[in-house]
């Protein structure tokens, strides 16, 4: 955390998204600098965020995705988020009011080792477009629900995105991917015939 943002007094709040099983914490500063995410599937993968590692110590916390100015917190069905959703935002707050870092940058992230899941660079215009109009359109709406998108890969009419965050393992994230991304890439881009996710 910065000097300017350490004397900063740290406000939190939270967000409810698609995902019932996820929840967004905000904070009132940057986290991470723009357009890096860091998503914690396990402790074992918080190689670099103390933060997380402590998350993990609740019993019913899944996951944890951490992006610009929020984390994602995902639980396990069996928790109620009106039962924990206090004690998690107090514990992000009094951790960020200690001046730690939610990720330390200087340490090496266990990225998850999904083959298939891992972002390929665009290597077309057309790439390049598709990718350009998931960045313009369709980033925003995704991350304010507490989630990422990604570009995977283009082949065959198929465009495949990484979704991280709330939007891996939402129930309404199909509808959204058919309804809305798909819908959109089509218009913008008639080459596409389809769209499909892959949790990250």
């Amino acid at each position: 955390m910065s000097e300017a943002v350490a004397n900063t007094p740290v406000n939190i709040y939270f967000e409810s998204n698609p995902n019932p099983n996820t929840l967004k914490f905000v904070a009132n500063f940057m986290l991470v600098p723009e357009g890096t995410n860091f998503d914690y599937p396990s402790p074992e993968r918080a190689t670099n965020s103390e933060l997380a590692q402590e998350l993990f110590t609740f019993p019913f916390v899944k996951g944890v995705f951490v992006m610009s100015n929020f984390i994602t917190v995902s639980k396990d069905e069996a928790t109620e988020w009106e039962e924990v959703r206090d004690g998690i935002k107090e514990h992000i707050k009094g951790y960020l009011e200690s001046g730690k870092l939610a990720v330390n940058l200087s340490q090496p992230y266990a990225e998850p080792k999904q083959e298939n899941a891992a972002p390929k660079a665009p290597v077309s215009d057309l790439d390049e477009n598709i990718k350009g109009i998931l960045d313009e359109y369709i980033r925003p709406a995704v991350e304010q629900d507490g989630g990422a998108i990604d570009f995977h890969s283009f082949e065959d009419g198929k465009v495949k995105v990484v979704l991280q965050g709330a939007c891996s393992g939402c129930p309404s994230s199909t509808l959204t991917l058919k309804a809305g991304i798909e819908n959109l890439l089509k218009r913008m881009v008639p080459e596409v015939q389809e769209v499909e996710a892959i949790n990250g």
